[in-house]
């Protein structure tokens, strides 16, 4: 049993539903709630107990580490969350303070706003 692949594993079951490719997933089989896959710590647990039995036969071993990646999930999930807060926060910064620029030759200098309208849009919004 690896640690680095049971991170990973972690990390891609966590950021894939933070990123809301679980969704799109559920959009796609037309259902509104897939309860394993649409938690973070069922998902990691699930994930991470078929690698670690398909990678050794301990089974308490197995399950021990998977009750340990769920917990981590979470919190793994909770810095994710904090992430998003610190990015849309300084995100909005420089969108302000280019909006504010009054000179339209370096009003495009230096923001995102060619490369992420959709984010523009949604934070105007909010």
């Amino acid at each position: 049993m690896n640690w680095c692949d049971i991170a990973s594993i972690v990390f891609v079951c966590v950021t894939a539903n933070h990123l809301g490719l679980i969704n799109a997933i559920e959009d796609i089989v037309k259902s509104d709630h897939l309860p394993i896959i649409g938690c973070v710590r069922c998902l990691s647990f699930w994930c991470v107990l078929a690698y670690s039995l398909a990678t050794t036969k301990d089974v308490i071993q197995s399950l021990a580490v998977s009750f340990f990646a769920s917990y981590a999930a979470i919190w793994l999930e909770l810095i994710e969350g904090l992430i998003d807060i610190k990015y849309l926060r300084l995100y909005g910064k420089i969108i302000t303070a280019d909006a504010n620029d009054k000179n339209p030759a370096t009003a495009q200098n230096g923001s995102s706003e060619c490369f992420l309208p959709e984010l523009r849009q949604n934070n105007s919004k909010d």
